[in-house]
């Protein structure tokens, strides 16, 4: 077996080889390839990562490469975790929307749709470079935003095996499991539905157990802080609970006060941690991972993508929250569309489980955010302007008609060098 991860040098990668570590008997894994377009990122982590494998026998190789096709070459799993432009892009993509009075982060609204238009050419690139080198493989996808970028994979490359993740889901799970005693995740099953960082929560059962009066109650007591996606209140008259990135579209005056525009963007909070981590990874002596990983974000990633991986190569059955087509398994919306929703997997692929659709209440921001999901995709792919400016204009948490072509123009300026089909 052999894995490949593209963007190996980000920090998450050790995260995802303790994985690999503790699972590589079932998995059979012999190779692991780590790859990325960063000499320097990729020798520190790529180093600290050897260091991890050695110290527990060697039981699989680890290659560092910057050559993509060498990577890719003959691999069954491919893993994508990549940030085109790096943090900096990241801290553009959120002072881009303080600029314009608007919501500044990565993965929502302006900063999510100019983060997308940098990343799906780059993923689709890679999807074709697979289609040469190892077309059965698997294309499991961590680069944000991920349900838009896998979106683009299942809409413009159809052939290849592809799956979006997100750490949310499982961490809802976890903290579902820790509350009833449990120590498996996967053994809570959530009725779960929406969009990648779009999504609600309607029920949860364990063994069979209704368990959502307790879950439900829990999340309504845990909901008396601000930083809630909506207030207690109002969480118990809906009677679901709200992914945390809905609170930039139910809270959007809050989170507009919050961020200001003189205080540190995530981005640079990020950079800090990730200089810290850099310095313990390049550390000769360091062979574990360090705890300062788990304020990086993205925790337990390695859960949920080797978790992932297992389950197919292993045709466990398992049920896991993915983004994937959902075809027809939620009546109402089109099949072909991209959500996050619990799907059966194993070795035969992905299934996506029945489900009802979502309530009125949740449905026509859903469907905004998948139409602004769609146009970028396909702004992404063309490079047409006026398609991007409907992505803008659509999305909910976007520029008035009076901004939006000059938002347009200052994101298509500032990440130019990034955007060679907008050149």
């Amino acid at each position: 077996m052999k894995a490949t991860t593209i963007g190996g040098g980000s920090t998450y990668s050790p995260e995802l080889v303790q994985g690999f570590i503790e699972r590589h008997e079932r998995l059979g894994l012999h190779e692991l390839w780590l790859m990325d377009i960063d000499p320097g990122r990729l020798d520190i982590v790529g180093g600290f990562v050897q260091r991890m494998v050695a110290a527990v026998g060697a039981p699989f190789q680890v290659h560092l490469t910057t050559d993509r096709r060498a990577a890719l070459d003959g691999a069954q799993w491919v893993i994508t975790q990549i940030r085109v432009g790096q943090m900096a892009a990241r801290r553009e993509d959120e002072l881009l929307g303080r600029r314009w009075g608007l919501v500044g982060q990565e993965t929502t609204g302006i900063g999510g749709m100019a983060k997308a238009l940098r990343t799906v050419p780059v993923i689709l690139s890679v999807a074709e470079d697979m289609r040469m080198l190892c077309p059965d493989a698997w294309l499991i996808n961590f680069a944000n935003p991920s349900g838009l970028v896998t979106e683009a994979l299942q809409r413009y490359m159809p052939d290849i095996h592809s799956v979006g993740l997100c750490n949310g889901p499982i961490g809802y799970q976890m903290a579902v499991a820790r509350q009833m005693g449990l120590t498996d995740p996967f053994e809570v099953h959530l009725d779960y539905l929406g969009l990648n960082h779009l999504a609600w929560i309607r029920g949860a059962r364990v063994e069979g157990k209704d368990v959502w009066p307790q879950v439900l109650a829990r999340a309504i007591e845990h909901a008396q802080d601000d930083h809630s996606p909506v207030p207690a209140q109002a969480m118990k008259r809906l009677g679901v609970i709200c992914n945390g990135y809905l609170r930039y579209y139910y809270r959007t005056a809050r989170v507009l006060r919050e961020q200001g525009t003189d205080k540190p963007s995530r981005a640079e909070q990020v950079i800090e941690i990730e200089d810290k981590l850099l310095a313990q990874y390049a550390d000769p002596a360091t062979h574990a991972m360090p705890p300062e990983l788990m304020q990086r974000g993205g925790a337990y990633y390695s859960t949920v993508a080797v978790q992932l991986i297992e389950a197919m190569a292993l045709d466990r059955a398992q049920v896991h929250i993915v983004n994937t087509r959902q075809m027809g398994a939620v009546p109402g919306y089109p099949p072909d569309w991209v959500m996050e929703l619990p799907c059966r997997v194993g070795r035969d692929g992905i299934h996506p489980l029945p489900a009802e659709p979502l309530p009125l209440f949740a449905d026509g921001l859903l469907r905004a955010v998948k139409d602004y999901e769609l146009l970028t995709a396909q702004a992404a792919v063309t490079g047409d302007r006026s398609v991007a400016l409907q992505a803008l204009l659509v999305h909910p948490l976007g520029p008035d008609a009076d901004q939006v072509s000059d938002v347009l123009d200052d994101m298509l300026n500032i990440h130019r060098g990034y955007l060679p089909n907008f050149a």
